[in-house]
């Protein structure tokens, strides 16, 4: 073995003089604002909204053919992939002003709205952004979405979170399958997963992978019949008020949520449905869609929740509501 040379004996000194530092943690704020110039994600889902993702529809939805309709009455290609649940084909120019009030009603809680750059070809369903995109501690996970004419968004949405700066913790592999409309906080330290056809066992894991690093626990709920995303069950209004479809959610999710001081204020059946699909903006400050009945809107005044309510059933008909139109990448803590 040869002896040590004067340089590498320089180089070793150097590595001694400036060693590598895992503290501070990659998600401390400073250290975020230090190495990626502000401190992204969320570890909640009721904390001022900061930053948001979204995409204005567009030329991507004409691929629906209203020609061709599927025996449950819905329109559909099998072989091509694409479907529209709404009885009549979509109506883009309506789309785009109800998705404009909307992006114009976050601006006006000072919210800073990001656009996807450009939907993929033929993904119609690219406005729908929170499923492809879950905002963790320190950046964001990208997902992988289950059926085919989905499949591809995450491309739009890993093209735009890397021109914004914003670290991208994971990219769904494998056989995974995560969708994010299916994820959603508790609190700081705890997050819960529907799982789904949409969502799979592997796709949780590599989310619980993630999270674990941070010191967070991921629940898991396993979802009824085709129900696809556990936002349309349940979503977080402030830190101790949630609205809840009592009917499609387990009786132990119940308990847990009463067990860490959240009260559920039960969604009533005569409630517009895409009500549970609505955003908190800040804590007990929430976007809703037209439609809510007198009973929830009374629980809500109760519980001193302020809403803004804007239409939003065109974009509704494509499958997805106002949650599912937006996947926050920066949020306060609470």
């Amino acid at each position: 073995m040869s002896a040590m040379t004067e340089n590498e004996w320089r180089y070793n000194q150097l590595i001694q003089l400036f060693p590598s530092e895992p503290e501070p943690p990659f998600e401390e704020p400073d250290e975020q604002r230090r190495v990626w110039g502000r401190a992204w994600g969320c570890s909640n889902d009721v904390g001022k909204l900061r930053v948001v993702l979204m995409h204005r529809p567009g030329d991507e939805v004409k691929v629906v053919d209203t020609s061709k309709r599927l025996e449950n009455g819905a329109f559909g290609d099998v072989q091509a992939g694409w479907y529209w649940r709404g009885n009549e084909g979509p109506d883009l120019a309506a789309m785009q002003a109800q998705h404009d009030a909307y992006v114009a009603a976050l601006r006006a809680e000072g919210v800073e709205v990001v656009f996807i750059d450009r939907a993929e070809p033929g993904r119609m369903k690219t406005c729908y952004t929170r499923d492809s995109v879950i905002g963790i501690g320190g950046g964001a996970i990208v997902t992988r979405m289950g059926p085919r004419i989905r499949r591809g968004e995450e491309l739009s949405a890993t093209r735009t979170l890397a021109k914004l700066g914003c670290p991208i913790l994971r990219t769904i592999s494998g056989n995974g399958i995560m969708e994010g409309g299916s994820f959603a906080w508790l609190d700081k330290k705890t997050a819960v997963v529907g799982l789904s056809s949409r969502v799979n066992e592997e796709g949780a894991r590599q989310v619980e992978e993630v999270l674990r690093t941070q010191g967070v626990t991921l629940l898991r709920v396993h979802l009824t019949g085709y129900r696809l995303h556990i936002d349309g069950t349940f979503m977080m209004l402030a830190p101790d008020l949630a609205l809840v479809n009592p009917t499609i959610v387990p009786y132990w999710f119940l308990q847990e949520l009463k067990a860490r001081g959240i009260h559920a204020i039960e969604l009533h059946h005569t409630d517009n449905p895409w009500i549970i699909n609505s955003l908190a903006v800040a804590p007990a400050k929430v976007i809703v869609p037209e439609g809510m009945s007198d009973y929830t809107l009374e629980a809500m005044n109760r519980h001193g929740v302020e809403l803004i309510t804007v239409p939003f059933g065109k974009v509704c008909a494509g499958g997805g509501g106002l949650h599912c139109s937006t996947a926050p990448l920066i949020r306060d803590d609470v």
